[in-house]
């Protein structure tokens, strides 16, 4: 079990690589995004993008299953008290194989709550290609060793 006591600065926790299907990302769209972009392959021709994109939504909801697997569900992970940034800068595409890491930015023990203490961290997606599709700065608290 990693604890906040466990991380260090420039800490780099690696994604398993995860591939994106054309029916995932309108299943997920369908629910939470529905946009035509998103759901119809055929209008998407047509949009800005030429073609059908995932959410950045559903991008993010990847980037967390992702995030949980490398890291989160072996720790003493406590929540989240938010993000200061997100930005998607390519749109993930279907049949793109997404890779990334989450890094320790900065680790600030609570002063209120001595048990734990707050994680800055940068997260990462590219696809393929290497292009960055995601990037993000979260905030995680951690609890500490007893």
């Amino acid at each position: 079990m990693i604890t906040f006591d466990d991380l260090h600065i420039g800490q780099r926790f690696q994604f398993t690589p995860r591939q994106v299907s054309e029916r995932d990302i309108i299943s997920f769209a369908r629910d939470f995004d529905p946009q035509s972009f998103h759901v119809d392959p055929v209008m998407a021709k047509d949009s800005p993008f030429g073609g059908l994109i995932a959410s950045g939504w559903h991008t993010c909801s990847m980037m967390m299953r992702m995030l949980a697997d490398a890291w989160i569900l072996n720790s003493s992970c406590a929540g989240s008290p938010g993000i200061d940034a997100l930005k998607w800068a390519h749109p993930g595409r279907p049949n793109d194989t997404l890779q990334g890491y989450a890094e320790v930015m900065e680790l600030k023990p609570s002063k209120s709550k001595p048990d734990r203490g707050i994680t800055k961290v940068f997260l990462v997606l590219k696809n393929q290609h290497e292009q960055t599709v995601l990037e993000m700065q979260a905030h995680i608290i951690f609890l500490r060793r007893s």
